[in-house]
């Protein structure tokens, strides 16, 4: 693990940290139509995903909590149209 990185790992690595907050918009809004579809345990399992990605996007917890507790994908829909 102590080899350098290469120039295009670097390119990357740094790319990706640029635009975080856009591919965990874009997962929000994939994770929030599996929520559409989903039921019991599966619906638990994207719930976490999509806290996940919500908080990627800059969301607060709190925010992310309530939206849980709703268990609403419209309510999610509308909290992510200020990020879009």
């Amino acid at each position: 693990m102590d080899q350098p990185r290469s120039r295009h790992q670097e390119k990357i690595i740094k790319n990706y940290y640029q635009n975080r907050d856009s591919i965990g918009l874009q997962k929000a809004q994939e994770a929030v139509t599996e929520l559409y579809l989903s039921e019991g345990k599966k619906r638990a399992t994207v719930w976490k995903r999509l806290a996940s990605h919500l908080e990627k996007v800059g969301l607060k917890p709190e925010q992310i909590q309530h939206l849980q507790e709703k268990d609403s994908p419209e309510m999610v829909l509308e909290a992510l149209k200020k990020y879009v």
